[in-house]
């Protein structure tokens, strides 16, 4: 009975090591291939060094902890004073200043070269797998832009500080800092996605007009990153909705009345904050003509929508890595869960599915890229954005709740990083118009542009031939598009028609045959609903030793 005891309790077997201090980028085939390939071979150095940086092991902590202690509302500081103010644990600053000084929130606009949107997406695309609560104001920022533009006068004033990349957490007038964050604040609570019954009220304080200073007054029941410098919104004047840049400050320096009612306690997202707010007052310029506002934000909109493909296809591949890392390294019934069949079927299936968005993301700011020389691209990017949107970020959650499964209960558990996945993976099919909006914009498209449907069959035919299959599919698409009836009730069943056969039509062009064919035998053939359904001729080996993480 004297001596240690010859047995051990809590011997740790069996278990995977941590994903983490691995390279993003290099461990992503899709994404290392089609960087070159969109046009930003450019920037490959630069992009690598950032998947050292997303997969390490102190950003991941960072943005663990960054969600473990959500933002808080400050509506006064001790002295009674209102200050509107909201305060980020000391983590989320770290993983925004890391963001901004590689330039995820501006590289599009400043690098000013072929390929630009394409870099600045595989940035985001890698941020994402890292902490994808900070893509919402990185996002904005960059999708401020073009909308701004449309007044030259307060571009110009702004445009110093949305090039900055020193970020500056700081509540100052943004005269005083070198760079900015521009959010956005459009929903009310009457009407939704409905933007046309907004209500808030803007008055001129002078001249009116594009340019003119204006105050409103009226509640916005979603404002994204309430911590930002300045906003875009949408209020009502004479002449109907207008588009209006409301700063955090007034031009004399003083706070301008921005009262943020609360804090919303987000199902994902919660280490950004999204806010109820009132305008009681409140300081804007207006931006754009007056009355078409929201063709204004509309600009916003199309880029913030390129960034929630991005960022889902992002989050998807970390789920994928996830997956494939647990099943490398665990063991089950005598062998690897890797080298079962079962799992195998599973695992390539979701490799095939993350591939597919990512070619699409990459493709989409390709032609972001082109827009402004190219009308073909530009009519392109109108539809092909809204479907990949709609397609890719109702495909999320579903891939990431399998790849959760693949873990068992070491996924569902907190520890894991598979739960912050999953609840931020719906988040993109929500923000910037659900399933049925999105739809509807495709529709509308079609309509109000008669290049984008053509431009985007014109992209599919330069696959023909490569795949029997998707020929048929395209063929078939093709006659679903020229029947007007019913348009409306079909639309999600067109537009996802066509969002397959977007990523077919990519992989078949310049993914490994393995992976096109599994893709096309599956989505256009007779694969099953759930994920771990592919025919028995998909060989599962060559899709999991493309899709190994490093």
């Amino acid at each position: 009975m004297n001596g240690a005891p010859d047995f051990e309790t809590h011997a740790v077997t069996n278990q995977p090591p941590p994903f983490e201090d691995v390279n993003l980028f290099d461990g992503d085939a899709a994404l290392r291939e089609g960087l070159p390939r969109e046009g930003a071979g450019w920037a490959t150095d630069a992009i690598r060094r950032y998947g050292a940086l997303a997969g390490s092991h102190e950003l991941l902590a960072h943005g663990a902890l960054a969600n473990a202690h959500p933002p808080e509302l400050r509506s006064h500081d001790r002295f009674g004073h209102r200050i509107d103010e909201v305060e980020f644990h000391p983590s989320w600053h770290f993983v925004m200043r890391t963001a901004m000084a590689h330039e995820l929130h501006n590289l599009a606009w400043r690098a000013r070269r072929p390929g630009a949107h394409v870099a600045r997406a595989a940035l985001l695309f890698l941020h994402a797998q890292a902490e994808a609560g900070s893509c919402c104001p990185l996002t904005m920022t960059f999708a401020c832009v073009p909308a701004l533009r449309q007044q030259p006068e307060v571009f110009a004033e702004w445009e110093p500080r949305l090039l900055g990349t020193e970020y500056d957490p700081r509540m100052r007038p943004a005269a005083e800092k070198r760079s900015a964050l521009v959010g956005m604040a459009m929903t009310e609570k009457q009407g939704g996605s409905d933007v046309r019954a907004n209500s808030t009220r803007a008055r001129p304080l002078g001249r009116e007009g594009p340019g003119e200073a204006y105050e409103l007054v009226g509640h916005k029941w979603f404002c994204s990153a309430p911590n930002c410098d300045a906003f875009l919104s949408l209020a009502r004047t004479e002449r109907g909705i207008s588009c209006f840049l409301v700063p955090r400050w007034r031009p004399d320096g003083s706070r301008n009345p921005f009262r943020i009612q609360r804090l919303k306690d987000k199902l994902g997202n919660r280490s950004n904050a999204s806010a109820e707010l009132e305008y009681a007052g409140t300081f804007a310029r207006m931006i754009g003509e007056d009355g078409r506002g929201i063709r204004t934000i509309l600009e916003m909109v199309h880029h913030t929508r390129l960034d929630c493909v991005t960022a889902s296809a992002g989050l998807m591949r970390q789920a994928v890595a996830q997956a494939l890392h647990h099943t490398a390294h665990r063991t089950a019934f005598g062998r690897k869960l890797r080298d079962q069949p079962l799992m195998r079927n599973v695992l390539a299936d979701l490799a095939i599915e993350s591939e597919a968005a990512t070619a699409l993301a990459l493709r989409l700011s390709r032609a972001f890229d082109a827009s402004a020389e190219d009308e073909a691209e530009r009519a392109f990017a109108r539809i092909a954005t809204a479907v990949a949107k709609y397609q890719v970020c109702k495909r999320a959650p579903a891939l990431v709740a399998e790849a959760m499964e693949c873990l068992g209960g070491n996924g569902y558990v907190e520890e894991s990083p598979l739960p912050r996945l999953y609840r931020e993976a719906p988040v993109n099919a929500i923000w910037e118009g659900s399933g049925n909006v999105v739809c509807l914009d495709v529709l509308r498209a079609s309509v109000r542009e008669p290049a984008s449907v053509p431009a985007l069959l014109a992209e599919l035919r330069i696959a023909r031939g490569a795949d029997r299959r998707l020929d048929a599919w395209v063929d078939a698409l093709e006659v679903e598009l020229a029947r007007p009836e019913d348009a409306e009730a079909r639309a999600r069943r067109s537009v996802e028609r066509l969002a397959l056969a977007l990523q077919a039509a990519l992989l078949v062009r310049f993914a490994p045959p393995a992976v096109a064919d599994a893709f096309c035998a599956s989505r256009l053939g007779d694969g099953g609903l759930g994920f771990g359904t592919l025919p028995p001729s998909v060989d599962p080996g060559p899709i999991l030793d493309r899709s190994a993480p490093a």
